[in-house]
Formats: C-alpha cells, structure tokens, sequence
C-alpha cells in the first residue's frame, strides 16, 4: 500500500523544545546545518525512487534557496512550514495571518508554482485556535496537515478523525471534522467553507491513540514496534500513513543547547544516531509518495 512520506525543513536550534534558550532574533549566530541533512534525506530517498512532501520553514528558503530548488528539482512537492517556527497557539490571529502568507510567498518565488499546503509548528492548531483553517483557506492553501490526535503538552487533539477528512464551517462559525469521507475536493459552490485535514497518524491499541508514525517517536520506539504498528495500519485497517521526519534527526553530531530543561533535552537527543539507519530501513519496507500526489493530482481527493 503507498503511504505518505513527509520532511519538516528545519534546523536544530529552531525546534519547540528549545524556545526558552534560543531566542528568534538570534538564530542567525547559529551555524546553518539543514542543507547538508536534507541533502542526505534526499539522496536516501533518489536511492529508493521515492518522492516526498517538504513542508520548509520560510526563514530557511530565504536562507537556502538553491537547497529549495534541488527539493523541487528532484521531483518532491513542496509545502509550506511557517515562517519562523512559532507555535500557532502563540501568535494573535494576525500575526499567524502575516506568517502563513510571507512564508507562502517566499516559497512561490522561488518555486514559480502553486504551493498548496501547509503544516504548522509542532502541529499546534488546536480547538482554541481552529481561526486558523479561517486564515488558511483565504491564504490560498488547500489542505493543512497539523492536528495530531494525540494528548501532548504541545499540541493534540486526542478524539480527532485518525485519517484524512474535510474540515467544515459551521453557521456558528466552528469547525468540525467531517463524518462522511471526501470523494472531490473543493467546495461546491454555496458550500460550506472547508479545507482538507491530513492529521498525523497514530495506531490505535486498546481505545488509545499511538504516536506510532515518526519524529521522536520514531526514535523513541523500537523499529520493531514502528514496524508493527505501520502494518496493522496498512493491512488490518486498510489505510495508508503519514509518516514525518526532520533533517536534524539524521544528525547525532549537531551542537548541543543548553538550557532547555531535561524533558526537553531528552525528547531532542534520544536515539539520533540511529536515525539513519532506521530511515533507511523504512523505506525498505514501506511504499511512499508525496501528499500532493495521494490526494490531489487525480483532481480529487482520496478517501
């Protein structure tokens, strides 16, 4: 079964986990790691014949323009990670307003094409700020790939739809996920507002959702686990996953911060020397594509 394979373009000192110690306005006295790493994803997946979704920070595109060239060049689709990595439960609605569209942007200049999507920062759009499927759809964007259904002290929303559904306004002005699986994309017209929802997907066990599909989970469970977890989804449920990655866990020599606090530091530095091999490993035993090419090329959107 083709699955979805997904790289969040960010470097070390720019994560969540470390907002207390590194302070924005000075990332640029950080050395610049994100293009060696990337690079190396991407050698890794030209050796498996697999495309992807990059969903780039738009600090480092203006930063590394030819590494968002190569990305496209390679035949990898594109989209959109914010512009400075702030969580959107921090930012005033204009402010998450202005970051979605300088980041958009800057992508599309470099690109010359369309970019579609969008995953926020630590996949932090939650129930008190659903305004954001608002501002994203006005944006131009069609589909957002941010709510985990997980509880975390980030982000979560533990009892949302596990696979990909249309997200609809309501007459009071809520969203709420929708129960029918989407046959086309769009809106119809006189429809109600709506933007296609690709959450981060988790294994269910025992009436518990499972962070089971990458990132420090990844590096946290055995692959033996992952594994497991993957397939179940894959054969019993009959769905495929979205799968996520950043370019720094590939990367076990990167400067070490200072001051993040032990949960924190933890979470970041588990296990990134064996991030490689198991990536490796992944692509072995897995089938991936890009999320624009599972949901969209076809002109429609996948159930």
């Amino acid at each position: 079964m083709l699955n979805v394979l997904t790289i969040d373009v960010e470097d070390y000192f720019q994560v969540s986990a470390f907002e207390r110690c590194v302070k924005r306005s000075e990332w640029g006295a950080y050395p610049l790691r994100v293009e060696d790493n990337t690079r190396r994803i991407l050698d890794m997946l030209d050796e498996f014949g697999v495309t992807a979704t990059f969903f780039v920070l738009g600090w480092i595109a203006e930063r590394t323009p030819r590494l968002v060239k190569e990305i496209q060049a390679r035949r990898h689709e594109i989209a959109c990670h914010g512009y400075g990595h702030q969580r959107v439960t921090q930012q005033t609605r204009q402010e998450f307003r202005d970051d979605i569209r300088k980041s958009k942007a800057v992508l599309e200049n470099l690109l010359g094409t369309a970019v579609i999507g969008y995953r926020a920062p630590s996949y932090s759009i939650a129930r008190n700020s659903f305004w954001a499927f608002d501002e994203l759809i006005e944006a131009g964007y069609l589909y957002d790939s941010s709510v985990f259904p997980i509880r975390h002290d980030f982000y979560g929303i533990p009892d949302w739809p596990r696979y990909a559904c249309n997200v609809l306004r309501k007459a009071n002005g809520d969203w709420d996920p929708e129960t029918e699986a989407p046959e086309t994309g769009g809106a119809e017209i006189g429809a109600a507002p709506r933007i296609f929802e690709i959450p981060i997907t988790t294994v269910n066990i025992c009436g518990k959702n499972i962070p089971i599909a990458g990132g420090g989970y990844f590096r946290f469970f055995p692959y033996a686990f992952t594994k497991w977890g993957l397939q179940r989804i894959n054969s019993k449920e009959n769905k495929s996953f979205v799968f996520y990655l950043h370019p720094w866990e590939l990367d076990p020599e990167q400067p070490r911060m200072r001051g993040a606090g032990v949960k924190s530091t933890f979470r970041h530095y588990l296990n990134l020397h064996k991030t490689a091999q198991r990536f490796h490993q992944l692509l072995g035993d897995f089938s991936f594509t890009s999320l624009k090419r599972m949901y969209f090329d076809d002109g429609s959107m996948r159930s």
